[in-house]
């Protein structure tokens, strides 16, 4: 499994850990009491209504734990430590974004990508790192899937959907030619992304602002959100292609550049009975391979839902985290929310499942470009930030999905 750095728990994320620990202990109560009230047939319109108030005060708390968590994995404020040596090339760009300096300075630091009206100027490399770092910590996907740097427009990776074919002779027997694997090519293009934070010449020009803090931290939020919907959906026109993007087919014939999908039988729902099975079909879905590093991927109201599943001996398939920075897990595998995956409703492959990390690929094209735009939005400067990034499957075996249809 992907591994996510710790961090040292501070004392508000120990406090939000117990308090999602408190919160999943009532909803177990109530919902238990729920489920005794259906059973014996006098359902409570209250133990209803208390079942899923615990259910949103537990959302809550989980997703402030991970705001906390968020924020502690974060780059300090200010960056990392100075050094002795001023690098010219920030030191050239801080001037730049400041006062609009050019004088021919960017370019012989190597920071041009043109003149400012074809493209602005790269950005140094600190700024770059602060934009990836922050983007880590802030997108679910880039969390649980590979992610490479290209130095190109597109990375084109070679595949061998069938392996080389082998068999069994007699000592004596004749050595026919066995069928040579077949190799493809898949193509992974870096789509421009764009975001155009405004400051104030005021904020600019106050010595104590750092400008690569500024701008990765208000460019970050509106990345990740874009990165996420397309890596989830994305048509790949302009944009990486997303998991969701591709043509689903039923698992039993699904072939290369297909990914296969079990149904829940019932369109737009869960089986009325037993429908932790569905999960447990769709965990051995996954070959044993990509089984061992598997997690689940749904949204949050998907989340609120099996929450309340138990298993054969009444037990919550669900288990909240054992610690600060840990997935809550499902069936013992880890879960991943991320909104942009869709609602449960019929035809909609609202749960997936598989070896992330093998399976879907992230590329990020080297280089973040800055043009300063001081007249479009007088009295504020417009910084409009590009970066390019890609992304698609890369394993067609490594990731099933759930469909809510009834075939």
């Amino acid at each position: 499994m992907k591994e996510t750095k710790q961090v040292p728990a501070s004392p508000e994320a120990r406090a939000a850990f117990a308090e999602v620990l408190a919160a999943f202990e009532g909803f177990k109560a109530a919902n238990d009491q729920r489920l005794a009230a259906i059973e014996a047939k006098s359902a409570d319109v209250l133990l209803e209504e208390k079942a899923a108030r615990i259910d949103a005060a537990l959302t809550s708390a989980q997703d402030r734990l991970d705001r906390i968590l968020a924020e502690s994995r974060r780059p300090a404020l200010g960056g990392e430590a100075p050094v002795a040596r001023v690098d010219e090339r920030k030191a050239a760009f801080d001037r730049y974004v400041k006062t609009g300096e050019t004088a021919g300075l960017l370019e012989a630091k190597g920071l041009s990508e043109g003149t400012a009206t074809a493209g602005g100027y790269v950005a140094p490399p600190e700024l770059e790192r602060q934009i990836l770092r922050r983007l880590a910590a802030t997108s679910p996907m880039r969390e649980i899937c590979q992610v490479r740097t290209i130095g190109g427009g597109t990375f084109r990776k070679p595949v061998s959907p069938a392996g080389l074919a082998a068999a069994w002779v007699a000592e004596t027997a004749a050595r026919p030619e066995t069928t040579a694997p077949t190799l493809d090519v898949i193509d992974f293009p870096a789509g421009e992304l764009y975001a155009s934070p405004a400051a104030t010449q005021a904020l600019l020009d106050d010595a104590y602002v750092s400008i690569d803090e500024w701008l990765a931290e208000e460019v970050q939020d509106a990345f990740a959100a874009q990165e996420t919907s397309a890596f989830v959906s994305g048509d790949g026109v302009n944009k990486p292609k997303g998991l969701l993007s591709y043509t689903a087919a039923a698992d039993a014939s699904y072939s290369w550049g297909q990914l296969g999908y079990l149904a829940t039988g019932v369109a737009g729902a869960w089986p009325a009975s037993n429908p932790t099975d569905k999960l447990i079909d769709l965990i051995y879905a996954a070959k044993t391979q990509y089984r061992q590093n598997g997690r689940f991927v749904m949204n949050r109201r998907t989340v609120s839902a099996v929450r309340k599943f138990k298993d054969a001996q009444g037990n919550y398939i669900w288990n909240a985290a054992l610690q600060p920075g840990q997935s809550a897990s499902l069936l013992g595998f880890p879960v991943t929310e991320i909104e942009a995956m869709p609602d449960v409703a019929s035809n909609a492959l609202a749960v997936a499942f598989g070896d992330f990390e093998k399976g879907y690929l992230i590329v990020d094209r080297a280089g973040v470009r800055v043009l300063r735009d001081p007249y479009s939005a007088k009295p504020h400067v417009l910084f409009y930030t590009t970066k390019r990034v890609g992304g698609g499957v890369q394993n067609f075996d490594a990731v099933k999905l759930l469909k809510f249809a009834a075939s």
